[in-house]
Parts: structure tokens; sequence; C-alpha cells
């Protein structure tokens, strides 16, 4: 699947100029599909080595982990506040986009914060937790729920929330927090939850832990 920067290269390593985005909201209203793109191009313009030298969810060089793209909060007009998170020293970056203009106006990067996972990072723990020996139990679950085998993340729906060391957690979670770490809701796509609430999945080192 392309990345967030995908749609704005016109050839390796170029990008194209940040165009004005068709189909515009309004006064407060969530940002439009066009404008949620339109933000992703214009972060990714302005920062060369953001696009090329940070690594996303799979371990992937030179295309930055998009975590959301949603209106900013405390600003005036059509600002959209854009996420993504470099997995090479796990640092979040956050850049701020005038969509009036396409012109990045604030752009903070920060480590040891941890914003709830996106979609692609909750989709890639559960696939880390269903190919590890640690899956048994969703494995075992997910079988008798269904009768049939789990093989692939395609056949559960999950929603993850960021995970942070906590005093008492196995020495295997401490990095949690420095690391991109989660935890999934888990149900069988069209059935019924699973309890996945046991386990935390770091994104950083790609590994499975009980908690």
């Amino acid at each position: 699947m392309p990345g967030p920067g995908a749609a704005a290269r016109s050839a390796p390593g170029q990008y194209v100029a940040p165009a004005a985005p068709q189909g515009a909201g309004t006064g407060r209203d969530p940002l439009t599909a066009d404008e949620r793109q339109a933000a992703v191009r214009a972060a990714l313009s302005a920062d060369r080595p953001l696009r090329t030298q940070s690594k996303d969810v799979a371990g992937r060089a030179g295309d930055p982990q998009l975590i959301s793209s949603a209106l900013a909060e405390d600003t005036e007009g059509r600002t959209a506040e854009v996420r993504f998170y470099d997995y090479g020293d796990n640092t979040l970056v956050v850049k701020t986009v005038d969509l009036s203009t396409g012109k990045v106006t604030d752009s903070e990067a920060a480590k040891g914060a941890q914003p709830p996972p996106g979609v692609r990072e909750s989709r890639e723990a559960a696939k880390l937790l269903i190919a590890s020996p640690q899956g048994d139990g969703l494995r075992t679950d997910y079988r008798a729920a269904t009768g049939r085998a789990l093989t692939g993340v395609d056949q559960l729906r999950v929603q993850g929330g960021s995970y942070a060391a906590r005093p008492g957690d196995p020495a295997e979670l401490r990095e949690c927090g420095a690391h991109r770490c989660v935890r999934l809701w888990t149900r069988v796509a069209d059935g019924p939850w699973i309890d996945t609430r046991g386990y935390v999945i770091d994104l950083s080192d790609r590994t499975v832990h009980r908690v």
C-alpha cells in the first residue's frame, strides 16, 4: 500500500507543490477527504528529511507513518494538524498546515509522546500478535468462535490504544512510552469480541508481550 506521501510524488524523490484542496469544508466541520490529503502533501513537501529518511510501522525507510490528519484546535480558519511517527528513531512529528495557503505554519517533534495509534498501526500490531507464539490464545478463541483458523488480520476488526510502562510491569515492557507500544480491542469480523487486552505489542521492536 502506498505511504502517506505517495499521492504527492511525481517521480522518486520529487514532490509536486501542494494544491488548494477541492471540496473544502467550512467553519469547524471535520476535514474533508480532500483537505486531509492536501494537509499530508503539504506537511511532507515542506520536510525532506521526514519524507525521505524516516521509517513507517513496517520498518520501510523513506515512508513516514501517518497517524492522523484532523482539524487543529484553537485556531481560526481551516487549519489541519498532521501527525506522523518516525519508527527510525521513535519520534512523533506534528505539522500544522494552513489549508488556505498550503503552507506549514508550525512543526514540532517529540520523543516519548504516544498518541493513540492509527488504523495501519493497529492492523500491524494485530498481524504481529497473530503470527506470534504469544498469540495462541487469540487463535484458539477465534477458532472456538468461528470454527475456522485465524490466518490474517482481515478476519478481525481491531482498534488500538497506546500503552506506556507502569510500575510492576515485566522488564520487557519498560521501554513502552519511549517505544511505540499498543494494546488491542479485537472482535471477529461481523462477530463477537475476543479479549486481547492482556497483550502489549511493541511496534518499535516488533515484539509481543503479556501484561
